[in-house]
């Protein structure tokens, strides 16, 4: 591996609109970014924290 972040958005997301999230995947941390500003700040988060997002989203 290269060192460099690995980004996708979900499958989801409407490419038109622009409104979206991108997602990289680490080991140690999840990674999340606004699709518009790839050069902007990102969020980091911590495995546990993702899936319990992603549970409350997909069933909340």
């Amino acid at each position: 591996m290269n060192g460099e972040l690995v980004w996708f958005k979900s499958s989801y997301s409407d490419d038109d609109a622009g409104v979206c999230v991108e997602v990289a995947v680490l080991p140690q941390a999840i990674r999340i970014r606004d699709s518009k500003r790839k050069d902007g700040p990102q969020l980091a988060i911590g495995p546990r924290t993702w899936a319990a997002f992603v549970a409350y989203a997909t069933y909340g």
